[in-house]
């Protein structure tokens, strides 16, 4: 597992892209996915986000985290600062998956 900030993550290696966006209140995530999982930052670990194998866990409160698959998206679990999960706390944050994305 690579990370990767440029264009090097070709469409044909990790086609899809997952976007998760902060709500403003401090949220937990965990995806999963069947095939490779990279993260577009610089350094995943001051992005608070734990990374192995297809698995990410993370914390976000605001901004936008990606990240860039192969294979399907098999879970996404979100969870706000009180504990409360989706789609049962409208704080947590928002999952956008795109299959086959252009690298941006």
């Amino acid at each position: 597992m690579q990370n990767r900030t440029d264009a090097t993550a070709t469409d044909s290696h990790l086609p899809n892209l997952v976007t998760i966006v902060g709500r403003g209140v401090p949220s937990n995530y965990e995806l999963t996915v069947d095939g490779d999982l990279e993260m577009l930052a610089d350094d995943p670990v001051a992005e608070g986000t734990v990374m192995a194998g297809g698995v990410a866990e993370g914390a976000i409160d605001v901004g936008v985290q990606r990240f860039r698959f192969s294979g399907r998206m098999a879970n996404v679990r979100l969870v706000d600062w009180n504990g409360d999960e989706a789609p049962d706390s409208p704080s947590v944050p928002t999952v956008h998956v795109e299959y086959g994305a252009p690298n941006r």
